[in-house]
């Protein structure tokens, strides 16, 4: 077993404590990474307060992991001592189901196994995330990180960032297409940013007109104010999906 110290919800009102536990030994197609960055994400603060109900105490949040691998299973082939690695909100599944086999893991009929308030796949032990110094997960849900990018800002793209990567990837943005972010907090200069690189027009509407100047710095080809109804007016049908290059992300 590997000794590991955290950070941990002990219950739904007290806060996080040092918390020491044990990660299990790697089995042939797992990887040990030392964390060296994980994000923070407004779903774990509900996790760890139970807002959203049934909540496994002692629980040891984070699913925005980013670290250097110490160790690799006899059967892993992406990853060696010493790679950066990078683990997000899934960490197991069944592998075997149809969802499972057309990457769809979320899906899992079996239970996807969650980096956190979830059970491992004996279907007894807690299921601990990444504000800790080791995990071991399973190579399939591991990511390769590039060793020239900012660890501290790779981090919250594996979970904000795929949050709003995904469906701009699966409506293929691009050029000729017009996107409309609502807010700009966490998701949405993510989504921002994106859209842009995609090469989209995009538009970014917030309830703070002070967002505009940085929305702008961000790419943002019109900002519009949400409080003001003549520029909603304007607006009005711009993002109403009656054309297949119109259309709204959030």
């Amino acid at each position: 077993m590997i000794a590991t110290k955290s950070y941990a919800a002990l219950d739904a009102t007290s806060p996080l404590v040092p918390y020491d536990f044990e990660r299990r030994d790697l089995r042939a197609d797992d990887i040990q990474i030392e964390i060296l960055f994980c994000g923070v994400c407004h779903s774990d603060l509900h996790q760890a307060r139970n807002e959203w109900g049934g909540s496994l105490y002692p629980m040891v949040p984070g699913h925005e992991i980013v670290g250097r691998v110490v160790e690799v299973g006899s059967d892993v082939k992406r990853f060696k001592k010493g790679d950066l690695a990078a683990v997000g909100v899934l960490v197991d599944s069944c592998m075997s189901c149809d969802h499972c086999k057309k990457d769809l893991e979320q899906y899992c009929r079996n239970g996807a196994t969650v980096t956190y308030n979830g059970y491992e796949r004996d279907g007894k032990t807690l299921s601990q995330g990444g504000y800790a110094t080791q995990i071991v997960t399973k190579e399939h849900f591991v990511l390769n990180v590039d060793e020239k990018l900012d660890l501290a800002a790779v981090a919250p793209l594996l979970c904000a960032g795929i949050t709003t990567w995904s469906p701009l990837k699966h409506l293929k943005v691009g050029k000729g297409m017009k996107v409309a972010v609502a807010g700009l907090g966490g998701l949405g200069h993510m989504g921002l940013k994106f859209a842009v690189a995609m090469g989209a027009e995009v538009t970014l509407l917030s309830t703070n007109p002070s967002k505009e100047a940085d929305a702008r710095r961000l790419g943002a080809h019109h900002f519009v104010h949400t409080g003001d109804k003549n520029q909603m007016k304007k607006k009005c049908r711009n993002f109403s999906g009656d054309s297949e290059h119109h259309f709204r992300t959030a």
